[in-house]
């Protein structure tokens, strides 16, 4: 059966593929920005998972987790910020229009 980090690593090698696409074209985001936006989505994450698994809104089934954990979220579950972080500004870097062309 499937658990958590396999789900992730799926959705994490389309980032990497991107990132890659990105990084090919040298249209790659700026990675500081990358980084100070990576740590505030990920202790916002870290303080709203923590609040709604607290209160029950969901759980996780342990048999597919790997028991490590920040708070009450386990790791697995920062898996999708860090993914949103890295792939949206490198999506938005290849899909822009070079500058001087118009529509």
């Amino acid at each position: 059966m499937m658990d958590y980090w396999m789900l992730n690593f799926a959705f994490l090698g389309v980032v990497l593929i991107v990132v890659a696409a990105a990084v090919g074209v040298r249209r790659a985001p700026r990675w500081r920005a990358v980084g100070i936006t990576a740590a505030a989505v990920l202790i916002m994450t870290a303080v709203f998972d923590n609040v709604m698994i607290a209160i029950g809104l969901f759980g996780y089934n342990p048999d597919r987790i790997s028991g490590q954990f920040i708070g009450l979220a386990p790791l697995e579950d920062f898996a999708y910020a860090i993914a949103a972080v890295i792939l949206l500004p490198c999506l938005w870097r290849l899909l822009e229009r070079p500058r001087g062309v118009d529509a």
